[in-house]
């Protein structure tokens, strides 16, 4: 479980920065931007902290991130779930919980 609230944490940190260097391209200026390529870093090490192989990890690494970047484009961005977004996206889970959770 502490793997998984990780690379939650770590998903958090990449949408946000996203976010964040979204809504200074949007008029939110240079330090909205500069702020999110900070969290972003941050994401960079929080996510290579786990002791899981890196194939394995960025299975179920995508996996959280697909779910948490959909819930702040829907909650943060108003945005609608369309379709070909949820379709994708069933592909995408399916995909990185293969990759994470196959014994060979």
């Amino acid at each position: 479980m502490g793997k998984f609230l990780m690379l939650l944490c770590a998903a958090a940190l990449e949408v946000g920065g996203d976010a964040l260097i979204r809504s200074g391209l949007k008029g939110g200026g240079g330090m909205l931007m500069a702020l999110g390529a900070a969290v972003l870093v941050s994401y960079g090490f929080m996510v290579n902290l786990s002791t899981l192989d890196f194939g394995r990890l960025m299975g179920l690494y995508i996996v959280i991130f697909f779910v948490v970047a959909q819930l702040t484009a829907v909650l943060l961005f108003r945005e609608k779930l369309r379709a070909p977004v949820m379709v994708g996206g069933a592909f995408v889970i399916v995909g990185g919980m293969t990759m994470a959770c196959w014994r060979s």
